[in-house]
C-alpha cells in the first residue's frame, strides 16, 4: 500500500522552513476552541476547594486566566512559524470536574489564517500555570490532555469528537 504524499505548507520546495505566505487569503471570521485538563492528586483537589483555590502563591484560578490569555497572545512568540494576529476575543473558562481542572479556550479574530495554535497555546499556558501554582501541594499533577475541540473559518470549519 503506497502512502499518500502530504503538502506540508511549512516547507519550501527543498523542504526548509517558511511562514507561510498568508498575503493573498481573503481575511474571514476566525475562531477556535481548545481544552486541556488538569488532574489533581484527590487531596490536593480537596484543599484547593477547600482554600476556596486561593493558596500562597495567589488565586489559583484567576492568574491561570490570565496567563492563558496572555499566552494565546503571545503564541507568535513561542511558536516560531506562526503569524502575530490580532485577537479580537480570548475566553478562558476553568471548572472543576471531580479532580480535574477543564480549561476551555476560545479565540477569535477577522484575519487571513486560523487561530488553532493560538487556542492550544491558551490553554496549554493556563493548564502549566495551574500546575506551578499548586506544585508545593504536590508535584503528582498531571497535565492530561490539550486537544483542538473545534475551529471555523477559512477553507474548513473542524469539530471533532469528545
Amino acid at each position: 500500500m503506497q502512502t499518500p504524499s502530504l503538502t506540508l505548507s511549512h516547507l519550501d520546495a527543498d523542504a526548509r522552513p517558511r511562514m507561510v505566505n498568508v498575503g493573498g487569503k481573503a481575511a474571514t471570521q476566525r475562531m477556535a476552541h481548545a481544552q486541556a485538563r488538569v488532574r489533581f492528586p484527590p487531596e490536593v483537589a480537596t484543599q484547593l476547594r477547600d482554600a476556596r483555590f486561593v493558596l500562597p502563591k495567589g488565586a489559583v484560578l484567576s492568574v491561570a486566566h490570565i496567563a492563558g490569555v496572555m499566552g494565546a497572545k503571545a503564541t507568535s512568540q513561542l511558536i516560531p512559524l506562526c503569524h502575530p494576529l490580532a485577537l479580537q476575543r480570548c475566553d478562558i473558562v476553568i471548572d472543576m470536574d471531580g479532580d480535574c481542572a477543564v480549561i476551555d479556550c476560545t479565540v477569535g479574530c477577522h484575519g487571513t489564517t486560523g487561530v488553532e495554535m493560538e487556542a492550544l497555546t491558551g490553554a496549554s499556558i493556563a493548564a502549566l500555570t495551574l500546575y506551578d501554582m499548586c506544585k508545593a501541594l504536590s508535584h503528582a499533577i498531571v497535565i492530561e490532555e490539550v486537544r483542538l475541540i473545534s475551529k471555523q473559518g477559512g477553507k474548513s470549519d473542524l469539530e471533532l469528537p469528545a
